[in-house]
């Protein structure tokens, strides 16, 4: 997903606003998850940018998304630019801490 979402609307209050931006957020990673993972894989891994435009974004985690959206809305942005790009990864393996 690469798309610039507007942060001010004519028919809702910003921070609505900001909550369907979230919402979509949250509804393409979890679609994009419920994928079927490729043949040697058994995880989605996301590369994800935001900034105010395309040219200003900077990569993050995707769990920083909601926090980077309510810093750039803070700063007075009218518009904001979120990429977030699936790609199939392998899961770290648990190290078991236990000593036996």
């Amino acid at each position: 997903m690469k798309k610039t979402f507007k942060l001010t609307s004519d028919t809702k209050k910003t921070e609505r606003q900001i909550d369907s931006v979230r919402h979509e957020v949250k509804k393409y990673v979890k679609r994009e998850r419920r994928k079927e993972f490729p043949k040697g894989f058994d995880c989605w891994e996301f590369q994800c940018k935001i900034g105010k435009d395309e040219d200003s974004a900077e990569g993050v985690v995707l769990e920083e998304i909601n926090s980077k959206i309510d810093l750039l809305a803070q700063d007075g942005n009218e518009s904001i630019y979120i990429e977030i790009l699936s790609g199939p990864g392998h899961r770290p393996k648990k190290v078991d801490d236990s000593g036996l």
